[in-house]
């Protein structure tokens, strides 16, 4: 999709590369045993090694190598056999040590690709450039005290997943697309959960602009920890505008790291930029290379998920349903896992059309999600079974399914409950149509005159008159004979 923003010399194009740093799923830290639960007393899952008391030597934690290597093969990326770690090093005081123990020149994770998807319905690669192990640092808290700032260590040491994309993103629409299904593919692995609320999952945000793709890139700025997707989006537009507004009036775009102020809608900055030799890069002595083998990469990859872009083309195959509902049903793994036990031996369509219509409606109105919604896959299923055998029509399931998520009862239940079964007597529908067409004569006149749109009205009046329970099919070929004949 062509993008750019129009400035008084014409239009400019935007060239955006995001750095995502994505929490690993694991139940203890980077280099020490440290729980990593959310939400814990500050200070209160912290090591000595966290605390970077000295003396204190870290230990690589195999199951934070594994989640990089689950993601990086998610990823379509090189895996990296030996890789190394280095010293970040730069002073703040939520970093005790005074440098971050993470990697430079040898990756965990090489070059990788990710497809997204654009509202006008075309795909986009956009290229990983690398994945690396590194620690998180702790938290300062300036809201505590008038005076004083606190600093939280519950997440120093965490183990991050830096995923840096090459500049290929071209729009705020492409960046919020790639967000979405790095998280969506992050999620299925089970090596992040995505949560950018909490933390878990943000983005330091790379923004040049140029006049032309035949340009050279010019000076970029960086927004760091930008923690929506919603923001990227914005901070993108706003600090394209700005540099535009520079390069346009003469001016330099300074290369610096820059915050986003959602609420005043403008970017400021915090410091000038730095490069590699700023941070003295230097291998961690405490640490040896790390060395894995490509057998245990290949068993990794055999417990590997079917991963979206799969699923999608195989449930339009398997279910006949569209790329759109396809879409939709991916989007989140519980929500394939769900309309795929509620399709599964019966018609794809009308399961999909159930799940995102009526089955989420009701999930939005209460205010639940699909993992703690009342109703159960095997009970959806169940009433798609009964609207086939013609136990109950469309417009009574919509009845019985509002009754599902007010009770958790089956759908037979309500259905023999609440006296919900279709009429079917032909006999008795056939009495009822001819009640009608003998009240409505007028009516007729004008229908074999050639209104043929009041069909629909006599089809209204027998269900009405039977609640809504005469089957829909048998209701129709009646009038035809009585009306057409």
């Amino acid at each position: 999709m062509s993008y750019t923003i129009e400035g008084n010399t014409g239009a400019w194009e935007i060239v955006v590369g995001l750095e995502v740093h994505a929490q690993v799923i694991s139940k203890s830290k980077l280099f020490s045993g440290a729980s990593t639960l959310f939400g814990g007393e500050p200070n209160s899952h912290v090591s000595l090694i966290d605390a970077g008391f000295p003396g204190m030597l870290p230990v690589i934690n195999q199951a934070c190598v594994e989640q990089a290597v689950r993601t990086g093969l998610g990823l379509k990326a090189r895996i990296n056999l030996q890789s190394r770690f280095d010293r970040k090093n730069y002073f703040y005081a939520d970093l005790p040590t005074g440098y971050q123990i993470s990697q430079f020149e040898h990756p965990i994770i090489g070059t990788g690709v990710v497809q997204i998807e654009l509202s006008d319905g075309s795909t986009r690669d956009i290229g990983i450039t690398r994945l690396h192990l590194e620690q998180d640092a702790g938290k300062l808290m300036h809201d505590q005290d008038p005076k004083r700032s606190f600093v939280d260590l519950n997440r120093a040491g965490v183990a991050l997943m830096e995923i840096v994309s090459e500049p290929d993103i071209r729009s705020p629409e492409e960046a919020g697309a790639y967000l979405r299904k790095l998280r969506q593919i992050l999620r299925y692995l089970g090596t992040c959960d995505g949560n950018m609320e909490e933390g878990s999952m943000r983005a330091d945000v790379n923004v040049s602009v140029r006049k032309s793709a035949s340009e050279p890139f010019r000076t970029r700025c960086e927004i760091k920890n930008v923690n929506s997707i919603r923001f990227v989006m914005q901070a993108i537009e706003i600090e394209a505008a700005r540099q535009i507004e520079i390069w346009e009036n003469g001016g330099e775009v300074d290369q610096e790291t820059r915050l986003f102020d959602p609420h005043k809608g403008e970017t400021r900055s915090l410091r000038s930029k730095e490069d590699a030799h700023d941070y003295r890069y230097f291998p961690d002595p405490d640490l040896l290379p790390l060395v894995i083998e490509q057998s245990w990469v290949d068993q990794i990859k055999q417990t590997l998920p079917e991963l979206p872009d799969e699923k999608r083309a195989r449930f339009q195959q398997d279910y006949g349903i569209t790329a759109y509902d396809a879409g939709v049903l991916v989007a989140e793994q519980a929500t394939a896992d769900f309309y795929e036990s509620v399709a599964k031996g019966r018609d794809g369509k009308s399961a999909a059309a159930w799940v995102t219509g009526d089955f989420f409606a009701a999930l939005n109105r209460t205010g639940k999600s699909i993992e703690e919604s009342p109703v159960s896959a095997a009970n959806l299923g169940a009433m798609l079974d009964l609207i086939a055998d013609g136990t109950i029509n469309g417009k009574i399931a919509k009845e019985v399914l509002e009754d599902m998520f007010e009770t958790g009862e089956t759908p037979l239940a309500i259905v023999d409950r609440k006296g919900l079964r279709q009429v079917t007597d032909t006999g008795a529908i056939e009495a009822t149509a001819d009640e009608i067409i003998s009240k409505n004569a007028d009516k007729v006149e004008q229908y074999k005159g050639g209104k043929d749109k009041l069909f629909g009205f006599f089809v209204g009046q027998v269900m009405k008159a039977t609640g809504g329970k005469a089957n829909p099919a048998i209701v129709n070929d009646i009038l035809r004979k009585k009306l057409d004949g």
